[in-house]
């Protein structure tokens, strides 16, 4: 986890006039990256997929183009049996709001727009600690319950749910299992 926000303490204990918006934004990536990678370790823990499937998966993953933050969240509590509610404890609710909240303000400064609550450098630092918190606690978490923490570089690796097929709620033996997941839990409606 340190090493992961490395670079969010660099900007931020930088003087860089921008070091507000640039370590917020970065946070953020790094918060939708986790977990990404974690609904793609569970993913891979099926008996049915191998490494030769990755490049599969992969491909699986990328041609959908409606995935989301908030639909990997679904699909990691449509797989598993333990929730991100669970994993993230008694401060989900408050650190998931900040998170979904940080979203929307990245989404209109990423397109020129300005924020309905003119965000100060202080505000968007706050927001990233925040988002740092959910980032920790889903790490913890994550790595007691999943046996992975979301910032280890490859999530394409078997680990202690491998061999615990009853922590799944849902067996997927094939791409087209899998293309069902994303379809039912992770996709955004059109």
């Amino acid at each position: 986890m340190s090493e992961e926000f490395l670079t969010v303490e660099l900007i931020v204990a930088s003087s860089a006039e921008t070091r507000g918006v640039d370590a917020f934004a970065l946070a953020l990536i790094k918060a939708e990256r986790q977990i990404r990678k974690i609904f793609t370790h569970l993913v891979f823990q099926s008996q049915h997929f191998s490494a030769s499937d990755i490049s599969m998966l992969r491909e699986t993953l990328a041609l959908n183009k409606r995935v989301y933050f908030e639909g990997f969240e679904k699909g990691v509590d449509a797989l598993s049996s333990v929730p991100v509610a669970t994993i993230v404890g008694n401060r989900y609710q408050a650190l998931r709001a900040k998170v979904v909240e940080s979203i929307t303000y990245r989404n209109k400064i990423f397109h020129g727009q300005l924020t309905d609550k003119s965000l100060t450098r202080e505000d968007l630092l706050s927001l990233t600690s925040d988002i740092q918190s959910w980032c920790l606690a889903l790490a913890e978490g994550g790595s007691n319950h999943y046996g992975y923490d979301g910032f280890a570089r490859n999530s394409f690796r078997k680990g202690l749910l491998a061999n615990n097929p009853g922590f799944f709620k849902i067996v997927l033996n094939s791409r087209a299992d899998y293309e069902q997941l994303l379809q039912n839990h992770v996709q955004r409606p059109r």
